[in-house]
């Protein structure tokens, strides 16, 4: 007897096939009926699900945020000894997400203000637990809120700049100044040393450093 698709399988079948279309053909190619089609489908099944085709990138959204999340958690040490490593490392893993899979990452971008993702809050989170380390290690430069919206900015720039770039003139030194560019102006060349400091604001921006970042 052949096993009926449950709700949570049929969205996995229908995004799964939406990221693969969206991929090979870019977003023209993310009709419902295309969608439908190649999740072995009827259309209908998307407006129940995901109420509309925008429902639907919002899905495709936070699978791709979920698919980066769990990559980045695998390559970055929740333990760094150089946290500005961390950093340089982390805003390296954005890029090359970006740069590989254009079509996706241009899709979960225009998700960002959707702070009801969990992937996409937890992905935040990851980057403001960096910023912290930075701040309690006396690294930064700036205050926590704009190092974190510079390190954002400057990856999404920097995704966005090598993909408005013709294929023949794009140059991978781009990449490596942007970052280097960030880093700059995030963090400090020596830090202050936060251990010779006393007081309830030190020791604050310690614990917040320690605290854990979920």
């Amino acid at each position: 007897m052949p096993v009926r698709d449950t709700p949570d399988s049929s969205r996995r079948r229908i995004v799964a096939a939406a990221v693969e279309l969206l991929e090979s053909g870019g977003p023209d190619a993310v009709s419902t009926r295309a969608v439908a089609a190649a999740a072995g489908m009827q259309p209908p099944a998307i407006y129940r699900l995901f109420g509309d085709k925008e429902g639907l990138l919002e899905a495709v959204a936070e699978h791709g945020y979920g698919q980066f999340l769990e990559s980045k958690r695998a390559q970055l040490d929740p333990a760094p000894d150089d946290p500005v490593e961390e950093l340089r490392r982390g805003w390296d893993l954005v890029v090359e997400f970006g740069v590989s899979r254009p079509e996706l990452f241009a899709v979960m971008s225009r998700a960002t203000g959707r702070e009801s993702d969990a992937a996409h809050r937890a992905g935040l989170e990851i980057l403001h637990g960096r910023v912290r380390r930075l701040a309690a290690g006396g690294w930064l430069r700036v205050d926590e809120e704009l190092a974190a919206q510079i390190i954002r900015a400057t990856g999404l720039g920097a995704v966005t700049t090598w993909h408005s770039t013709p294929a023949e003139r794009r140059n991978p030194a781009l990449l490596t100044v942007l970052r280097e560019s960030m880093i700059a102006a995030v963090t400090r060349a020596e830090p202050a040393v936060p251990a010779a400091e006393s007081g309830p604001a030190p020791a604050a921006r310690a614990l917040r450093a320690a605290l854990p970042d979920d």
